[in-house]
């Protein structure tokens, strides 16, 4: 029998979207507020920037995204709504952890911890979604999730500004705890709560799918990949050059605004934070509108277009943002940058489903993730700090690292994603063929 999809935009459907950018969210807070806690942290664990670069990106990196493919074929197989609430849990107890770490060792092995939880996330999200949503709706409710990446980064921000602000060294039963090590355990307990949320989820019925069919087994993932190789490979490709450019600028933003204009903390929390907030978001939504709109005019490759314009007007704001005379010209620069390279991600997950059969969802989903957060997260901002070093100088040479890092990356993304348009449509055309006739999304 063939499971029935639930409505595609119901009340309930909605529902879950907003819970599971609820879990989204506190993700992003959990593995970004480091990046406002350099100084302290530094000071505290006596490491350097690329020690700290490390902790950000390849130590939450390396489980996060090693991990994602057993747990995409646990999403493929099995109820996902219990995946995602383990993982919330984990990631929860293990950014508390960071609070308790009093060496380099420590906090790298707590920021594994808290890979390892996140990876459980997406690649049941993007699946549970493509099981209440479709075609145009699928994208937009798609944009909705992601725009998670935006507000949790902007509530670490703000959050970690004030308490960082407000917070004095503790001696407790336990030991002595710096401000910035209250913030992790301050930050990482309240996701237990967001367990409760997940629990009042039902796992949706997995649209086009026999029930009692088993998921193909990763050989025919990579078999799927393989015969469209060209939409797969170069859509990834464009989309880990993109995350180059997006992670590693957002590691070091806040310290550039530090290191070059002299701001505090503070004044980094209470003017980034909301420009994050507003341009991130309403970037991403505006991205999703754009894709659908570019879809009901008859562009099949609408979803993978949208990273193409996103990477080609973030380019001069990344560019030019860290080299303004004032930080007050920077930030203005910065809100246009994350306004434009906020526009794909809804667009990229919909891609995937979009030209993947429904019980390869989770496994291709977290080949993805694998590969733009091994790029990304764990080698984005290293590579910044290394340029940081070795190119330009030391800490000050931060602003034009920035520049320099993502914008390369953001010129390879754009010839990436241009080589992807033609395939991408061949991949749309077959897809159907698959698998003896399972379909994706539809338009």
């Amino acid at each position: 029998m063939t499971a029935q999809p639930a409505p595609r935009s119901s009340a309930y459907a909605w529902y879950v979207v907003a819970v599971l950018i609820v879990a989204y969210t506190l993700s992003y807070v959990d593995r970004s507020i480091l990046t406002l806690m350099v100084g302290p942290i530094r000071a505290s664990l006596n490491i350097s920037d690329v020690q700290l670069s490390l902790l950000h990106g390849l130590a939450f990196a390396i489980f996060y995204t090693i991990m994602g493919i057993p747990i995409g074929r646990l999403v493929d197989q099995r109820r996902r709504t219990t995946i995602v609430a383990i993982g919330v849990a984990l990631w929860s107890l293990a950014t508390a952890a960071c609070g308790l770490a009093g060496s380099f060792a420590a906090m790298f092995a707590a920021r594994i911890c808290v890979g390892i939880g996140e990876a459980a996330l997406s690649p049941a999200a993007y699946s549970m979604l493509a099981d209440q949503f479709e075609g145009k709706k699928l994208v937009r409710a798609l944009s909705f999730y992601q725009s998670a990446i935006y507000l949790g980064p902007a509530i670490a921000t703000l959050a970690g500004g004030v308490m960082l602000g407000h917070l004095s060294p503790l001696d407790t039963a336990i030991g002595h705890f710096e401000p910035w090590q209250l913030v992790f355990v301050l930050v990482g307990l309240p996701g237990l709560a967001v367990t409760v949320l997940i629990a009042t989820l039902r796992e949706p019925a997995r649209r086009g799918v026999t029930a009692g069919t088993p998921a193909p087994s990763f050989r025919a993932v990579l078999a799927q990949v393989a015969r469209h190789r060209g939409a797969y490979g170069l859509l990834i490709l464009g989309l880990c050059c993109q995350s180059i450019m997006w992670n590693g600028s957002a590691a070091w933003i806040p310290t550039h605004f530090m290191r070059a204009y002299g701001w505090s903390p503070g004044a980094v929390a209470w003017s980034y934070g909301p420009v994050i907030a507003v341009a991130g978001t309403s970037g991403g939504l505006f991205g999703g509108w754009l894709a659908g709109w570019m879809r009901d005019r008859g562009w099949r490759d609408a979803n993978v277009r949208i990273g193409l314009v996103a990477a080609l007007s973030a380019l001069p704001f990344i560019v030019a943002a860290p080299l303004m005379p004032s930080g007050e010209l920077s930030l203005a620069l910065v809100a246009g940058f994350l306004f434009c390279g906020a526009m794909p991600y809804g667009g990229a997950a919909a891609a995937l489903q979009e030209i993947t059969p429904n019980r390869m969802r989770g496994q291709v989903s977290a080949i993805y993730l694998f590969w733009i957060n091994i790029t990304g997260i764990g080698i984005g901002s290293t590579v910044v700090a290394l340029v940081t070093q070795h190119l330009f100088g030391g800490d000050l040479g931060v602003s034009a690292a920035i520049a320099t890092v993502a914008g390369l990356g953001a010129t390879l993304s754009a010839v990436a994603l241009l080589l992807c348009l033609a395939p991408y449509r061949r991949a749309i055309d077959g897809v159907g063929a698959d698998l003896g006739g399972t379909s994706a999304v539809p338009a």
